[in-house]
């Protein structure tokens, strides 16, 4: 059976605390049914202290991190944290994961940056002991990266037996991973080349979303039911000519058709009415139930997710 749709929408800052929660507000009587927030080290809000924020200004808006950089904390410390957050927002935490892939943000900070496979066998190490520590266990891990001698963590989350954990990304070895960890799968089509200084979104055609959503199948197995897959949406454009506006940003992302783009899931563009009929219809082949969007397009996306949440 297909999952409902639920929406999330992707905020990294404001000019102050009540420029914030107003935002928070806004996403919850919208109708979205998540808050997330990026982790870069840029000019933008940390993760966990903006998420307590807006849970606290909201009633029912879950929080998440979209996606917390592995390399930039400790695993026994997200757990940490995560476990304290889920307590103090009511069981409202999704906890978002992710390898990293800007080489800038870790040369800023004196952190070596490792070729993409360590990053993930990195993340492919924290994420047991994350999940660990959040059912209440006592940890001993011993692995290449990290090592951890009968720990536990108090407090325990609220959300049993963890608070759900979303895995995001585009590469086979991370998607793996997601399969086999995560209860999210979160699929950005984009593959960050060169430190992130380069971004490949041949992802995005439709033949390469069918390989990554059938690689989770397979790498899941039995638990392939119980996963909710997530697509991170890039660009919204509300337009009666379709045509017209997949042609223009063909011209900004010529790895792309005008075809292609308008195929993708990573892209809304038409009328609300047909962006409603292209979600529907990617849910469909796809399995995607979960949709995220960017700040800038959070009103302009409201009219669907008023058709569509919880349906």
């Amino acid at each position: 059976m297909m999952k409902p749709f639920r929406f999330g929408v992707n905020v990294s800052s404001a000019g102050s605390r009540a420029e914030w929660t107003d935002k928070a507000r806004k996403a919850e009587q919208l109708g979205y049914s998540v808050f997330t927030v990026p982790d870069h080290l840029a000019g933008i809000f940390a993760p966990m202290p903006a998420l307590m924020s807006a849970a606290a200004a909201t009633k029912r808006l879950r929080v998440g991190t979209n996606v917390l950089n592995n390399d930039f904390r400790h695993p026994v410390l997200v757990a940490r944290e995560a476990a304290t957050a889920d307590l103090l927002t009511d069981g409202r935490l999704q906890l978002g994961l992710g390898a990293g892939h800007m080489k800038s943000e870790y040369d800023e900070a004196g952190l070596h940056f490792d070729a993409g496979g360590a990053r993930v066998e990195r993340l492919a190490e924290a994420v047991p002991i994350v999940k660990g520590l959040l059912k209440g266990e006592e940890v001993t891990f011993g692995g290449r990266y990290y090592r951890v001698n009968g720990h536990k963590i108090h407090p325990l989350p609220v959300q049993r037996p963890h608070p759900p954990i979303l895995i995001g990304g585009n590469g086979r070895q991370l998607l793996t991973l997601a399969a086999k960890e995560a209860d999210i799968v979160g699929l950005s089509g984009i593959t960050f080349r060169h430190g992130g200084a380069e971004r490949d979104l041949s992802g995005w055609r439709t033949a390469g979303v069918d390989q990554r959503v059938q690689l989770v199948r397979e790498a899941a197995g039995d638990r392939y039911e119980l996963l909710e897959l997530n697509a991170l949406v890039q660009t919204v454009v509300v337009t009666d000519n379709r045509r017209q506006a997949a042609e223009e940003l063909a011209r900004r992302w010529p790895q792309l058709s005008p075809a292609e783009i308008l195929e993708s899931p990573y892209a809304l563009i038409g009328t609300v009415d047909q962006q409603v009929e292209d979600l529907q219809a990617r849910r469909e082949r796809w399995g995607i139930s979960y949709w995220v969007i960017f700040e800038p397009y959070m009103e302009t996306v409201a009219p669907v997710v008023a058709k569509l949440a919880g349906r």
